[in-house]
């Protein structure tokens, strides 16, 4: 009996001595800093989302988070470095309905694959785009609009973050949808973007709501519709372009964070149990709901089944309004 009970004991302190080394060879994540790229302009509606998220994320894994702007080619620059970074958890980034879903339904040249370079982490949250006018456009409302590009086909001008952006399709799908012809104007940032239509320079605008809204609010751009299914909760009584007459109208700009593809599974799992806990802060919703970006949700996995989906619905989108990205 004592040989048999010193045996296990002497198995037992095997086992866990085995356990002790292999936690003690696990690398510890995050040891470092860590890169998280940003796509867009500093100060875009995109870059003020990240830098609250991370900010909040850093705090949780002890660990500083630095944002670094990559832009180029509507957000495609940046999207590919991302897909390019070593998958060692130390870079990550944000992506967008942009990056992900309407470059890859636009550019058959896309050098990242939005689905297979990815590691979905986690939904930061969707952002409707307002349909914003110069305040001295003659037109109070969506019908108004329709009426006023009609009688001037081809005149009214509408400014966009480039030809692969949200900004720019939204703008084509609703062109195709009320038979109109609208001329896009591209700018390098969505605040030169905005500013133009202020100062009367350009018509109209598909813009994020948080970048807009100040404006709106002054009475410096008058919104006439949010491009999402429902109400947006930044500014409930504006109308959707659907309850303004164009069934089934719905383009809103989803956030969500993102790794290389290869990442460990491990990494990612533990960086999206983190930002499901800063999304889930009071303070952290507040500044996000300044931002005009509303709550979403979806695991790695149906993320990644998300982003597919949404290439197909945009693709066949802009096969049907004839739209390029170049």
């Amino acid at each position: 009996m004592f040989r048999v009970l010193a045996a296990g004991f002497a198995m037992l302190a095997f086992a866990q001595t085995g356990l002790a080394q292999t936690r003690a060879a696990e690398p510890q994540w995050p040891a470092r800093t860590i890169r998280f790229i940003v796509p867009f302009p500093a100060g875009s509606s995109t870059d003020v989302v990240s830098r609250i998220v991370t900010r909040k994320l850093g705090e949780r894994l002890g660990q500083s988070i630095i944002i670094e702007n990559r832009v180029g080619a509507s957000g495609d620059v940046g999207a590919d470095a991302i897909a390019r970074a070593r998958p060692d958890g130390y870079t990550m980034g944000l992506a967008t309905t942009s990056t992900h879903a309407i470059a890859a339904s636009l550019n058959p040249q896309l050098p990242y694959d939005p689905v297979k370079d990815f590691a979905p982490v986690a939904m930061v949250g969707v952002s409707p785009y307002a349909l914003a006018v110069r305040e001295d456009l003659p037109a109070r409302n969506v019908a108004e609009l329709i009426a006023l590009a009609k009688d001037k086909p081809g005149l009214l001008t509408y400014s966009t973050v480039g030809p692969a952006s949200l900004a720019h399709l939204a703008g084509e799908l609703f062109a195709l949808r009320t038979g109109v012809k609208l001329t896009s104007v591209p700018y390098g940032s969505a605040s030169q973007a905005v500013f133009d239509v202020y100062k009367g320079l350009v018509d109209m605008q598909f813009g994020a709501i948080g970048a807009n809204l100040p404006m709106i609010r002054d009475g410096k751009l008058r919104a006439l519709a949010v491009t999402s299914a429902r109400r947006a909760q930044a500014m409930p009584e504006i109308p959707t372009l659907a309850e303004s007459g164009l069934a089934d109208y719905d383009a809103a700009l989803w956030m969500m964070v993102v790794a290389p593809a290869e990442t460990p599974s491990a990494i990612v799992a533990r960086a999206h149990r983190e930002m499901i806990a800063v999304l889930a802060e009071a303070d952290t919703q507040g500044l996000l709901a300044q931002q005009g970006v509303e709550p979403d949700g979806g695991t790695p996995e149906a993320l990644r089944t998300r982003i597919a989906h949404e290439i197909g619905v945009w693709r066949a989108l802009a096969v049907e309004a004839k739209a390029r990205g170049d």
